[in-house]
């Protein structure tokens, strides 16, 4: 696993590009007369740039995940009450979804509850899994773009098991499952400049995305399978709709790689929010 704020996680794409574009003669090599023995010319390659940017807001997230769940797991070792309420009802008191609460207003839930997490095992595979898309996700998208996939596939995630699950439940799951859809549209999006590169990352994502929804339905209704395709749709959604349209621009030597955004990009994004803000206020959900 490379760290986060190294590049080698984007080499295969620089490498691939750079040897599409990469040699030509030296500038400084003269053309040889007509009929004269032709040396052979020095190679001078030439590296495409990928215009991504630095990942840093992923940390935090990240951090808030682990620093949530260790509160609760720490009073509960000591057997700490809170006014009466048992260590075993915290993730309700702390914002677990609810839905009889969320019927009631309580609609700061779909956000507390994407920082909740049951158990080590539960916090340890989601925050690996943060740590590992996050990164390549915030580099990709820029901050501001990611934080917007991130909470809007998590709201989309608890949209859908507030909509058809009665079970109370926590986890970033939705949120990171969103992750994946957003860096599948980017690959879809932009399978033209990228070539290969783009067909092996979809395949690799599809692949995750079918042993994750297999282990969801074999797990006899423990995992939310609901929020997880929620947060899939939500994701690869609002990812479509802010992921960077890549270019090759031939116009200059060596060719370098533009980035452009689409038109109406975060209006659609918007456009996500009001639905889900909607399906929230009309939806008559499953009560336990």
């Amino acid at each position: 696993m490379t760290q986060p704020n190294n590049d080698n996680d984007l080499r295969p794409l620089l490498d691939d590009l750079g040897s599409e574009f990469g040699q030509r003669r030296s500038a400084d090599e003269a053309a040889p007369e007509m009929g004269e023995a032709q040396p052979i010319p020095q190679q001078q390659t030439y590296r495409l740039q990928l215009p991504f940017g630095q990942a840093r807001v992923f940390w935090v997230l990240l951090a808030l995940n682990i620093g949530i769940f260790v509160i609760p797991t720490v009073l509960q070792i000591l057997g700490v009450r809170i006014s009466g309420i048992p260590v075993n009802d915290f993730l309700l008191l702390l914002g677990q979804k609810d839905n009889q609460a969320i019927r009631n207003g309580e609609y700061y839930r779909f956000l507390t509850s994407m920082f909740l997490h049951a158990g080590l095992f539960h916090i340890g595979f989601n925050a690996w899994a943060l740590y590992a898309l996050g990164p390549q996700t915030e580099r990709i998208y820029g901050t501001g773009r990611f934080l917007a996939v991130y909470f809007l596939a998590g709201l989309a995630g608890g949209v859908a098991s507030y909509m058809f699950s009665p079970t109370p439940a926590v986890g970033a799951s939705g949120a990171i499952f969103g992750l994946v859809g957003a860096l599948a549209a980017f690959f879809y999006t932009a399978r033209r400049v990228l070539g290969e590169v783009s067909r092996q990352q979809l395949g690799s994502l599809i692949t995750v995305i079918m042993i994750n929804m297999f282990i969801g339905f074999s797990s006899g209704g423990r995992i939310d399978n609901n929020a997880h395709i929620g947060g899939l749709i939500g994701g690869a959604l609002v990812g479509w709709l802010l992921a960077p349209r890549l270019d090759i621009d031939q116009r200059l030597f060596p060719p370098q790689i533009t980035r452009r955004t689409l038109p109406g990009g975060w209006a659609g994004a918007l456009a996500v929010l009001a639905l889900l803000v909607f399906l929230i206020l009309t939806i008559q959900p499953p009560i336990q």
